[in-house]
């Protein structure tokens, strides 16, 4: 990937899971030597201005010094922090947000740069991929005009993290592009179990060659 981070666009990392299948706060597993949440840090820090993180555990969190914010609405599952992605975006007056969950660590940089170059106004734009839903909203791109969709679906209590997207205009890459990037049951993979975190070891072996080295000290700048 090439060009400079877009300064109108929030980078999110999405770390506000309860981790109960995984037996502890799974954003701080590591792999390859790197924490997940540094990773999925790391994978949009070329993409925003800004790189932030939604989370729900406050303190443990604010100890890594990275800008963090619990969920808007909680108890609300992902649609939670899929909110506070968008309003905090909007907040600050920027365009959009790119969101990545803690749990994929193998979402690479250019496919989200794809994601983030098809945003227009009113628009949520997500990869295609073999999961239950055919797409993957936790991997994606959201311009703050769907914010008022998204807490419109929040005040009448539909808590799916796409009951949303029949009120915005919904943008699917095809998974023949997507697959351009690598191969989507890998870049798609959830940490969710440890047996999970085990299988991620062993896909980071096969994907080594194209991986940058372990980072334990990246930077994400506190928040003001």
């Amino acid at each position: 990937m090439s060009g400079a981070p877009r300064s109108d666009i929030l980078g999110v990392v999405l770390a506000g899971g309860r981790s109960k299948r995984f037996g502890s706060d799974k954003a701080f597993a590591e792999l390859g030597g790197v924490s997940l949440v540094h990773r999925a840090a790391r994978t949009l820090l070329p993409l925003a201005g800004r790189v932030v993180v939604v989370a729900n555990d406050l303190d443990r969190h604010s100890l890594e010094g990275k800008p963090v914010r619990p969920d808007l609405v909680s108890g609300i599952g992902p649609l939670g922090g899929l909110h506070t992605a968008v309003a905090w975006a909007a907040e600050e007056g920027l365009s959009g947000a790119v969101v990545l969950a803690t749990d994929m660590p193998f979402a690479p940089t250019a496919l989200l740069a794809d994601l983030v170059g098809a945003l227009d106004r009113g628009v949520a734009v997500v990869p295609a991929s073999h999961g239950p839903r055919g797409f993957e909203p936790l991997c994606a791109a959201y311009d703050v005009g769907c914010l008022p969709a998204i807490e419109a679906a929040i005040e009448r209590g539909d808590r799916a993290v796409i009951s949303f997207f029949p009120a915005v205009d919904l943008r699917i890459v095809e998974l023949a592009r997507v697959s351009s990037y690598g191969d989507p049951d890998t870049m798609f993979f959830n940490v969710n179990r440890p047996e999970d975190r085990l299988r991620a070891d062993e896909l980071l072996a096969t994907l080594r060659p194209a991986e940058p080295g372990p980072e334990p000290a990246v930077r994400i700048p506190e928040e003001k």
